[in-house]
């Protein structure tokens, strides 16, 4: 799907892909799943060669950040699903030449709609030209990274007062309770990996982006200032995640700690209750014998003393145990 929209009174006002004669005033050209004959009329309508998919997912910084028929060509990680149970890195390109930007994209991300919105209301967002909406979108999906980011916060005070607060019931239960734990976060880390690989591309982008942008006017100033605020603000959330990333490690740790320790419980009493009967089961063996010189063997009160003497064999050692705190 190709949406098209052109600068009117400083507005972005949506043009019908049909319509689309020539570059002039056109200001954003966003392909969402484009077909073929919609990056060939891009292709035809600003001279550049709109890069595949497989390109797009390429790694590589120079497959990802270069310059082309005085075009430039930027691909950064962004997340869409966000506010969803199952969020997605996808990779989306901007190509800014001249006035004109033109965003190349396999998934929605929220920011480009709310983006849109606000951008069609007067005087709400300045995108007068490509560059000045490529950094408006990349504003709005760092605002989105940031709210995302506060959410995971409180989520992760959530999971820590669970296993540091929460009692449960039973042993099982308890047992259950750390397994789902894990699981939240093993999916709170992932999440907080998408949310750094996102950040350190829009850093990349915009650093690219200022210093291809030397211009001496008042609005390539700006858009450097503007460049700059938005790096800043990567930096910064990357710091916030890598200390969420810690604490989310340090809860992992614990978690596996509490569970070693619930194990170790129950380790615990096997032995305790080994080295219990194991002096009765050493009594009743020696008795068991049937020697021929054995004399409680003919002595009335050899049963009773021996089961007497086994008792006590057991309990002597529970009790020292008990005293020890060993139990």
């Amino acid at each position: 799907m190709l949406r098209s929209y052109q600068n009117t009174l400083a507005r972005l006002v949506e043009v019908p892909a049909a319509e689309l004669s020539s570059a002039t005033n056109l200001v954003w050209l966003d392909l969402l799943h484009p077909t073929p004959e919609e990056e060939a009329l891009v292709n035809n309508l600003l001279a550049i060669e709109i890069p595949t998919k497989a390109e797009m997912e390429e790694i590589e910084l120079s497959s990802r950040l270069y310059t082309e028929d005085g075009a430039e060509f930027m691909t950064m990680t962004a997340l869409s699903g966000l506010d969803t149970e199952d969020p997605i890195k996808t990779a989306i390109t901007f190509i800014l030449k001249g006035n004109t930007l033109v965003s190349v994209r396999f998934a929605d991300p929220r920011p480009f709609a709310a983006y849109a919105m606000r951008a069609v209301k007067p005087k709400s967002v300045a995108c007068k030209s490509g560059a000045e909406v490529f950094l408006g979108l990349l504003e709005a999906m760092t605002d989105r990274t940031a709210d995302a980011l506060e959410r995971l916060g409180n989520e992760i005070d959530q999971i820590s007062r669970d296993v540091f607060r929460k009692k449960s019931s039973t042993a099982e239960k308890f047992q259950q309770d750390l397994r789902s734990i894990i699981e939240q976060i093993g999916g709170k880390a992932e999440l907080l990996t998408m949310v750094q690989e996102s950040l350190v591309s829009v850093s990349r982008l915009t650093a690219y982006h200022g210093a291809s942008n030397e211009g001496t006017t008042k609005a390539a100033r700006e858009a450097r200032q503007l460049s700059k605020l938005i790096q800043r603000d990567a930096l910064s959330l990357g710091e916030h995640a890598r200390t969420l990333s810690t604490k989310i490690n340090f809860l992992l740790d614990a978690t596996l700690g509490l569970i070693n320790l619930e194990q170790n419980q129950i380790i615990k009493i096997f032995s305790v209750v080994a080295v219990v009967l194991l002096p009765p089961t050493l009594i009743g063996s020696v008795y068991g014998m049937n020697f021929d010189i054995m004399p409680e063997l003919h002595w009335d009160f050899g049963y009773p003393f021996s089961l007497g003497l086994m008792v006590a064999s057991a309990v002597l050692p529970f009790l020292y145990f008990k005293r020890r705190g060993w139990l």
